[in-house]
């Protein structure tokens, strides 16, 4: 409990407005679920939101109520004392609208129909999350954020609240992420989704009614996704060429079953991800990821695209992050730049690859509490 915000309990928050979607059409009414750590200032100035990658969700810091054993997601990052500091802070933290952590989504029951959207969820974009978590904020009475901040798809989110809520973010804060998936990612997100989709037990993605699952399908998709989230030094120092259980002479067994202890590992991420994950949000996630590209409209040209921003950036890439290489973070640096942002770029040398924005590393942390510690400064917050 030491440094943690302590047992901590999601809320759930109705809207019934009905809300626009990108792809044109509509939600007549959603329920998101929300989680908060800190406390709301009388000026309502010191708000954080915290924007969650592909499998988090709203649970970012702290214990759950209703599992003890089930720690935030981002819990070494945000807490009393923490780079993002609640006692300074007031942080929300939001599960995505057709997630599978208690938010509307393709599990969550059609009012048309009185059953699961299933198959019929409607498709997403990532500026339609935004728009959903802009009216979090209302419902809190902020109106403007002292920081957005995501790491991997959660940075995606926060550079579009730079571009689409310019008014109402001071400070954005990117991760490990990128303006737009290279073709190399939106392949791996295909054979992701293949893998789901030719599972026999999915049904078009109305399995639920068949009261299955497509467990295999989604398992090998986290398998195919692990191996980009780690890097090839990281997996060899972790791994390597160890076999499981090999044979007094080293030899072989010359079969499918497991051998090396990567495959192991692989196979045991695979199977627990497929115990809680929900295969139709796999696919409406990773096509929310595909589809993001703020320079689509401006024919390519990054900067006239973050041109309407305002913020104050801080972007962060690691070296060995292979699946949103720091060549992509400096895409968004030199657009920045261009257009006069203020600008803060830094460039870790890390081994971890993808998920070293997940993991304690005390440069990447002493970088993230120095900026929030200015920001603090510049609000008055101390």
């Amino acid at each position: 409990m030491h440094n943690s915000v302590g047992i901590v309990s999601p809320i759930n928050i109705r809207f019934n407005e009905p809300l626009k979607l990108t792809s044109g059409q509509f939600l007549k009414y959603y329920e998101l679920t929300v989680e908060t750590y800190g406390i709301l200032n009388e000026k309502r100035n010191n708000g954080v939101l915290i924007c969650h990658a592909l499998n988090g969700s709203h649970h970012v810091a702290g214990i759950s109520s209703a599992d003890l054993d089930d720690i935030g997601w981002w819990d070494n990052m945000v807490g009393p004392g923490k780079p993002v500091d609640t006692n300074k802070f007031f942080v929300i933290g939001i599960n995505n609208l057709g997630s599978c952590f208690g938010s509307t989504g393709p599990a969550s029951i059609n009012p048309d129909t009185n059953l699961p959207w299933g198959a019929d969820f409607p498709m997403l974009a990532i500026e339609d999350w935004v728009n959903a978590q802009a009216r979090v904020a209302d419902y809190f009475g902020i109106k403007c954020f002292a920081a957005v901040m995501g790491g991997s798809l959660g940075g995606m989110q926060a550079l579009s609240w730079a571009i689409n809520c310019t008014d109402r973010v001071l400070n954005c804060i990117v991760i490990a992420s990128t303006p737009r998936l290279s073709a190399q990612n939106i392949a791996f997100n295909e054979v992701s989704r293949r893998a789901i989709i030719s599972d026999p037990d999915f049904h078009g993605g109305n399995y639920y009614a068949k009261n299955t699952k497509p467990s295999r399908g989604l398992s090998v998709a986290r398998m195919i996704a692990h191996i980009t989230y780690l890097s090839d030094n990281d997996m060899a120092r972790k791994f390597g060429r160890t076999q499981c259980k090999p044979s007094e002479n080293g030899s072989y067994r010359y079969d499918y079953n497991i051998e090396f202890e990567v495959e192991s590992y692989l196979r045991y991420q695979g199977e627990k991800f497929s115990r809680y994950f929900d295969a139709n949000t796999y696919l409406l996630i990773t096509r929310a990821l595909d589809y993001f590209d703020p320079s689509r409209s401006t024919n390519g040209d990054l900067r006239l695209a973050l041109l309407p921003a305002k913020a104050n950036f801080l972007v962060l890439s690691f070296s060995t992050d292979w699946r949103f290489p720091p060549a992509r973070s400096r895409e968004i640096v030199k657009a920045l730049l261009k257009n006069g942002n203020s600008i803060s770029y830094v460039e870790l040398d890390a081994p971890y690859g993808h998920d070293a924005f997940l993991l304690n590393d005390s440069r990447y942390h002493a970088i993230i509490r120095g900026y929030y510690n200015r920001i603090a400064q510049e609000l008055n917050l101390n």
